[in-house]
């Protein structure tokens, strides 16, 4: 058997568990970097005497990356592989790094950051439709959501090497240090077997009946899963001859668009990026800045097992409801103790308390749902290009919204930045009831037999 396809020697009923922890590690790589700059960036923009802007560049820079990775990453993972890809992006985040570590000026810092950025762009874009494509239906949802979880995990772990690094001010080590679990990400990566719909779609049915075996130790099942998948393949991947031909793919595509356009301005990742600067305008000093932000990310990650938890049992439009109402209410009473005025001890811990409400609405909800949604509604033959779409589409919302934050703060204010962001929430209510389809205990081939059948993209699910 090739190499590169061996699957992991572990007793068979753990397989598809560890084999789906080491692909969401993918994740963790993502959190870190959203987490270091969030605490680098006050030390940045002293050492280097910059101005608000050029901070919005240094942090929106790693976008600009992964968007660009994503946009390549759909052919990569088609000809390389899921596995070969997810390996690309390993030797691509340490390397940018170490570069980031190194950076002798504000431009040197911004191309080390499109480096990180290509690796996050390719690893955002992978291991969620590898996850999708090695987890049973039945757990797809938390495995998923596993991945989104390990986002969280890795901006806790850098917020809390921040708060510990902030007391010297160092931020080349704040920034560099996550070149370590960068490389044990990518040692894991190479016990990873290979995704059984891609070594189907490449011809090597007999490994992808092997790996099959391993992941759900069911002959029956095993057979049936193949002979879906063996249907669905018998034309070639073709995403963009189907994008211009297929009426129902263009909605698939257009669906996964707006879920990731509505997951950025949520404005979760301008608490994310800015933290710090959020806190202070508080009235917060900056010991208490890089605390409260340790705090916010593990709000993150404590309310990422809410989804974890319950998107297999309640599904994904209940918690979709509940997570943007959630938020709508947390940034809007942020937005209104802004505009009263913060004065007292007491008002602070309040607002700081609202925050984090809206944090953990967030966590519970888009955060992990939108990326399992993403890749689940798109059909096979065009699973590939529909991803590279909206991953890409995630990292061009994201970069605006990075690019922005600090502009609207200095320029309509504090308050009213918050009050835009909470009005969003509130209108992704009304897309969620109209567009977002329940996809609970589904399989991806009943997905797209509906999707296909042309029925609306809310009932696909059923």
């Amino acid at each position: 058997m090739n190499a590169i396809a061996a699957p992991l020697v572990v007793p068979r009923r753990n397989t598809v568990v560890v084999t789906c922890i080491l692909a969401a590690l993918a994740g963790l790589m993502f959190g870190l970097d959203i987490g270091v700059i969030s605490g680098a960036t006050p030390f940045i923009q002293k050492e280097f005497g910059i101005s608000d802007r050029m901070v919005e560049w240094i942090v929106s820079s790693m976008m600009l990356g992964a968007a660009i990775g994503a946009l390549g990453a759909g052919w990569l993972s088609a000809t390389l592989g899921r596995k070969r890809s997810l390996i690309l992006g390993g030797v691509l985040f340490v390397l940018g790094s170490l570069l980031c570590s190194l950076a002798w000026s504000p431009d040197s810092l911004i191309a080390a950051r499109v480096v990180l950025g290509l690796a996050i762009g390719v690893a955002t874009f992978t291991a969620p439709l590898y996850l999708a494509e090695v987890a049973p239906e039945k757990t797809r949802g938390a495995m998923i959501s596993l991945y989104q979880l390990m986002i969280t995990s890795g901006i806790l772990v850098a917020f809390l090497s921040d708060t510990a690094l902030s007391y010297s001010g160092n931020w080349r080590w704040m920034l560099g240090i996550i070149a370590i679990p960068g490389v044990l990400f990518l040692l894991g990566l190479f016990l990873l077997p290979c995704s059984p719909r891609w070594l189907m779609m490449r011809g090597r049915r007999d490994e992808a009946v092997e790996v099959l075996r391993r992941l759900r130790g069911d002959d029956d099942h095993v057979a049936r899963e193949v002979a879906d998948i063996e249907e669905q393949l018998k034309n070639p991947q073709r995403g963009w001859h189907m994008f211009f031909q297929n009426a129902n793919f263009r909605r698939s595509v257009g669906l996964g668009v707006l879920l990731q356009v509505v997951q950025q301005f949520t404005g979760m990742n301008v608490v994310m990026y800015y933290a710090p600067r959020i806190f202070q305008g508080m009235g917060y000093d900056t010991e208490a800045q890089m605390w409260f932000t340790a705090v916010v990310g593990l709000v993150n990650v404590l309310a990422t097992f809410i989804a974890f938890g319950l998107v297999d049992r309640l599904g994904r439009k209940p918690i979709l409801y509940a997570g943007f109402a959630t938020m709508a209410l947390g940034l809007g009473v942020v937005g209104t103790m802004m505009h009263l005025g913060i004065a007292t001890h007491g008002e602070q811990l309040f607002t700081v308390a609202m925050l984090l409400v809206f944090i953990a609405g967030f966590a519970m909800s888009a955060g992990p749902l939108i990326w399992t949604l993403c890749s689940e509604v798109q059909p096979l033959k065009g699973r590939d290009f529909g991803i590279a779409v909206s991953t890409f589409t995630n990292w061009v919302a994201n970069m605006i919204v990075g690019a922005t934050f600090l502009s609207l703060l200095n320029g309509i204010g504090d308050a009213r930045t918050f009050w835009l962001y909470a009005g969003l929430n509130g209108v992704f209510l009304l897309f969620t009831f109209w567009l977002v389809p329940e996809t609970r205990g589904v399989t991806l081939e009943q997905i797209e037999r509906n999707l296909m059948a042309g029925k609306r993209l809310r009932r696909i699910g059923r």
